[in-house]
């Protein structure tokens, strides 16, 4: 099958019905499916529409669609609320959580000789390549992953089969992609469909995961001038082939790269959204290639009640703290409970600034203390809300009190960088000679 739909362009914007459309007449070319799972993604990637595609995917296949279970990773299971908003009149009888230490099976392991030569010899460990027992043994005659391809800083362009051999995934699987991320280096990943954790995941998908139904339907969102949300693309298909399409727009859609760095950010995380520091710092991934040195980094999270989604991992956080690579990698070395969850110590180091800038945290709900004791600076919410109110500022450059100010509204929908700190863009063709 390879790719069976790939519609769309920097222009376009693709209202629901034809959304519908497409997704339906993509299904329809699968032939008929009569034990079908779909792999969402969780309320933080709301943006992505795949609780729309959920729908429509329920719509089509009616009773034969079985069990809907979203990609959570490491993250807190959703709400019976989060699931009304965002699967809308999807029965919650079809929803099945993920848990990412006890319900997966390890198919086999991409070997350790392979991640030293991808991590430039730093890591000497095999890779296991493991899944939810229900994506291996449930029987399913389609498994339809969907998501959003945008930049991300563990991976370098979010989905594909990251969103079942992570978000599906178990606790090595989980904790050492995401420790190769960190060691290699994010700003040398952000941005670039060919990576070093992406080849690791490609080797295991085209040993492991062959035998299994799986689809992959990706959107591609982007904002219209008036900063609402558009779909600009969707591409469906059984292999990386539509997924580096999707990559490809994803670039021209979600990068916007500066002529110059930016003196002074200011990051707002939805409360609905953006609950821990663990994806709110999303706001440091995505911005920091565009940070000057010695720049301030303001993120207002209205929301922002705890570190990590997991207490395991939150009580790691608050243990270790946001204090740079060489902290974390000392920390790793001198610690087995950071050792055992190399994926939090990856989270430490991506989410620090190195020393290189501020991050100022302004949170709903955790204390001076806590957030200090982690490494940031604390800002507090009532007053930078005023200062920096996110319904009066706009996207980009604003002037606030005589002073430059670059403000985001959400961090998730994008990357920025400075020129000077980003090499080329990947071309599609350059993605296909290098999977050659």
């Amino acid at each position: 099958m390879s790719v069976c739909c790939a519609k769309g362009s920097v222009d376009t914007d693709f209202p629901p019905l034809q959304l519908n459309e497409l997704l339906t007449e993509a299904l329809a070319s699968l032939g008929a499916r009569n034990r079908v799972m779909v792999v969402p993604p969780d309320q933080s990637r709301e943006h992505s529409r795949a609780g729309e595609l959920t729908r429509y995917a329920w719509q089509y296949y009616g009773d034969r669609l079985k069990v809907v279970m979203p990609a959570l990773g490491t993250h807190t299971p959703m709400r019976p609320d989060q699931l009304d908003h965002m699967f809308p009149g999807v029965p919650h009888s079809l929803f099945k959580v993920h848990n990412w230490r006890t319900d997966v099976e390890t198919l086999g392991e991409v070997p350790a000789e392979f991640v030293r030569e991808l991590s430039e010899g730093k890591l000497d460990f095999a890779w296991p390549v493991q899944v939810n027992r229900l994506i291996s043994q449930g029987g399913f005659d389609l498994i339809l992953s969907i998501g959003q391809v945008v930049p991300h800083e563990v991976i370098g362009m979010a989905n594909y089969n990251k969103n079942i051999l992570v978000g599906t995934g178990g606790p090595e699987g989980i904790n050492r992609s995401h420790y190769l991320s960190a060691v290699y280096g994010s700003e040398r990943i952000m941005g670039r469909a060919v990576n070093p954790v992406r080849t690791l995941l490609n080797s295991a998908s085209d040993n492991y995961l062959r035998h299994l139904p799986i689809v992959y339907a990706m959107t591609v969102v982007g904002r219209r001038l008036d900063g609402t949300l558009a779909v600009r693309g969707l591409f469906v298909g059984d292999d990386a082939e539509a997924f580096y399409l999707a990559a490809e727009l994803s670039l021209k859609v979600n990068f916007e790269m500066l002529e110059a760095p930016i003196r002074k950010a200011v990051v707002y995380l939805q409360p609905e959204e953006f609950h821990s520091t663990w994806i709110g710092n999303k706001a440091v991934y995505r911005t920091r290639m565009a940070l000057a040195d010695g720049a301030e980094l303001i993120i207002i999270a209205p929301g922002v009640r705890e570190f990590g989604e997991d207490k395991a991992i939150d009580a790691l956080i608050r243990k270790y703290g946001y204090f740079g690579t060489p902290a974390t990698l000392a920390a790793v070395n001198a610690n087995e409970d950071l050792a055992a969850s190399l994926g939090a110590a990856a989270h430490l180091m991506h989410s620090s600034s190195e020393g290189r800038f501020k991050i100022t945290w302004c949170p709903g709900m955790l204390s001076r203390e806590e957030i200090e004791g982690a490494g940031f600076q604390y800002g507090d919410l009532s007053e930078m809300l005023q200062r920096y109110d996110p319904a009066k500022l706009k996207d980009g450059y604003n002037r606030v009190d005589g002073e430059d100010v670059f403000f985001i509204s959400n961090p998730a929908l994008g990357l920025w960088a400075e020129r000077s700190r980003f090499a080329a863009d990947v071309s599609h063709e350059q993605v296909t000679a290098a999977q050659r």
